[in-house]
C-alpha cells in the first residue's frame, strides 16, 4: 500500500467515525441548534446588549493572553525575545482592560475592526474578479466585493451610533446561521440512523420470505 493509499484510506475512517458520532448524537445537535438560534434571536433583537456581551468576552481573552504573553516573557532565553514578549503582553493587557472597564469605545474599536474587514474584503473580491479572467461564478465574485464596499460605506456613515447595533447584529445573524447548519446535520442524522435501523428488519423478512 503506498502513502498516499495508507493517507486516504485514514481520511476515510475519520469521516467516517464523525458521521457514525453524529448519528449516535444527533439529538444533541438538534438541541445546540434550536438554542444557537434562540440565542441568535435574543442578540438580534438586544443588539446593544449582545454587543457589550462579545466586548467583555474579547477584552478577558485578551488580558488572559497578555498574562500569559508577560509570564512567557521572564521565561524567554534571550533578553530581545523577552523584551518583545513582554511588550506585547502590555498591549494585549492595556487593550484588554480598556475595553472591559469602557465597553462603549471596545464596541467603537469592534465596528472599525468589522468596517476595515469589509473594505478589505470588497476591493480584495473586485480584484480578484477583473485580474482572474477565467475564475468560475465571477461575476458573483464582483457582486460580492461590491455589496462588501456597500454595506463598508453604510456601517462608516452610521458611525459611530453603528457601533451599538452592529456587533451584537452580527452575531445573532451568525449564531441564527449556525443554528440552522446544526438542525440540518441533526436532521439528516437522525433519517440515517432510522434507515439504518430499519435496515436488518427488512433484510430479515426478505430472508423468511426466501425460506418459505
Amino acid at each position: 500500500m503506498t502513502e498516499k493509499e495508507a493517507g486516504t484510506d485514514l481520511a476515510a475512517n475519520l469521516i467516517h467515525l464523525d458521521i457514525k458520532a453524529v448519528n449516535e448524537r444527533w439529538g444533541w445537535f438538534m438541541a445546540l441548534g434550536i438554542l444557537m438560534i434562540v440565542l441568535g434571536m435574543v442578540a438580534i433583537g438586544a443588539p446593544f446588549a449582545s454587543g457589550v456581551a462579545v466586548d467583555l468576552l474579547v477584552g478577558w481573552l485578551l488580558v488572559i493572553s497578555g498574562v500569559a504573553h508577560a509570564i512567557h516573557a521572564f521565561k524567554a532565553s534571550g533578553w530581545r525575545g523577552g523584551l518583545v514578549q513582554f511588550l506585547c503582553g502590555l498591549l494585549y493587557l492595556g487593550v484588554g482592560v480598556m475595553m472591559i472597564v469602557n465597553p462603549v469605545s471596545g464596541l467603537l474599536a469592534l465596528t472599525l475592526t468589522v468596517l476595515a474587514y469589509f473594505v478589505v474584503s470588497g476591493i480584495f473580491k473586485i480584484i480578484l474578479a477583473v485580474r482572474m479572467e477565467h475564475l468560475p461564478q465571477r461575476g458573483w465574485v464582483t457582486v460580492s466585493g461590491i455589496l462588501s464596499l456597500i454595506l463598508a460605506i453604510y456601517i462608516g456613515s452610521q458611525f459611530p451610533a453603528s457601533a451599538l447595533w452592529l456587533v451584537g447584529m452580527l452575531v445573532g445573524i451568525e449564531m441564527l446561521f449556525s443554528g440552522w447548519a446544526f438542525i440540518m446535520i441533526a436532521w439528516a442524522a437522525r433519517g440515517s440512523e432510522q434507515r439504518g435501523a430499519s435496515a436488518p428488519g427488512s433484510e430479515a423478512g426478505a430472508s423468511g420470505t426466501s425460506a418459505a
